[in-house]
């Protein structure tokens, strides 16, 4: 009894001060490499790091509440947050309500405030599967309980935010549930079958969407439309490539002067890599190495089916969402979108992530080592 209440009073430091440090570098960066865009496009050179300090502010509170609400009666009461989440992405849809960026409606307004529900649904979505698991666990699963009560769900939500359209958070929201499938012990041929019609949806919205064709061929053939689809691709690969070994120095890169469009988001680490080389990249890889290790060692020993099935489920959505970022900007995948967590400009998605970090440090103090 007593070990468990040590485990309740004890802060996994390391995890908290990796995060804080990722932090501190995203800010360093953003502060670096955004003055132009801002002030051409604000009228403040601080319009990007003000606002990446405000969002620290709110996704602190967020960690702080994720770390000790207790868990167990979040996974309780899953359903009516996954509810929630489904109803704000049709809202999000909706004009006048849902605001469009780019031909993207994909963010909610609240005044100056603004939010995306499909960051939202990352978390809703590992709560909710993670129950769904843990009360089929002690069950012979059937086929056509998994399709019903874990599979519909997860189309649902996907599908909305492919629709929006998100397709890197729709990969994002598809990795977290195959983690917490996996981890839950679930038949795996039951995952085997979905491969083709999720296959077979990814070609789809490929297909139905113009702009996707287009990345996809820019993808493939760097040349192609080099002032239009392939134009930033090429304008990463070029700062990444004059990084070389050491980097330019701090401060002194020429992409972040409007040569990369978006630099503040899931463009900025060309922006480090640039100005750090292949050392500091390394570095940073390293960092968010060691913090998904720690990630997958509380999900290894939470003292329940219920804390190790969650934190795999963050540990896939900070794993998966850092793996497409890095891959991204050296053209191993699509550009995609997806920012780099706790590095990329962005406030939905900082402060999610910084949830999803407050989650993992709920059920480390749950533990009773």
């Amino acid at each position: 009894m007593n070990e468990i209440v040590r485990g309740k009073n004890r802060i996994d430091f390391w995890l908290l001060g990796l995060t804080y440090g990722l932090l501190l570098v995203g800010l360093l960066a953003i502060y670096d490499a955004t003055p132009i865009a801002a002030l051409r496009n604000f009228g403040d050179k601080l319009y990007f790091f003000k606002n990446q300090l405000t969002w620290i502010g709110i996704g602190t509170v967020a960690l702080t509440f994720f770390s000790f609400f207790d868990y167990h009666k979040l996974i309780k009461h899953s359903s009516l947050f996954l509810g929630a989440t489904v109803v704000l992405l049709f809202v999000v849809l909706i004009p006048h309500i849902g605001t469009q960026i780019y031909g993207a409606r994909r963010w909610i307004n609240i005044g100056s405030f603004n939010f995306q529900p499909s960051e939202v649904a990352k978390l809703s979505l590992a709560f909710y599967s993670t129950a769904i698991m843990v009360k089929l666990q002690d069950f012979k699963i059937k086929l056509f309980d998994m399709i019903i009560v874990y599979f519909l769900p997860v189309i649902v939500v996907v599908g909305l935010v492919t629709i929006e359209p998100d397709l890197g958070t729709a990969l994002i929201l598809l990795a977290i549930a195959a983690a917490v499938y996996f981890v839950g012990r679930a038949p795996i041929w039951h995952f085997l079958i979905s491969i083709p019609f999720a296959v077979a949806a990814a070609v789809g919205s490929i297909l139905v969407q113009p702009y996707r064709l287009t990345r996809l061929k820019s993808f493939l053939d760097p040349s192609f439309d080099p002032q239009g689809a392939s134009y930033q691709i090429n304008q990463i690969l070029s700062a990444i490539t004059a990084g070389g070994v050491f980097g330019v120095g701090i401060g002194a890169s020429r992409a972040k002067f409007a040569f990369i469009p978006e630099v503040q988001s899931d463009a900025i680490l060309a922006i480090i890599i640039e100005e750090l080389g292949f050392l500091g990249a390394l570095f940073l890889i390293i960092l968010f190495m060691i913090l998904i290790y720690k990630a997958l060692g509380i999900a290894k020993e939470a003292k329940d089916a219920e804390g190790r099935i969650l934190a795999a489920g963050m540990a896939a959505m900070i794993a998966v969402q850092s793996l497409f970022n890095f891959a991204s900007v050296v053209a191993l995948v699509p550009l995609t979108g997806i920012p780099l967590p706790f590095i990329s400009y962005g406030g939905s998605s900082l402060a999610i992530s910084l949830a999803a970090v407050g989650v993992l440090l709920n059920i480390s103090r749950h533990t009773t080592k």
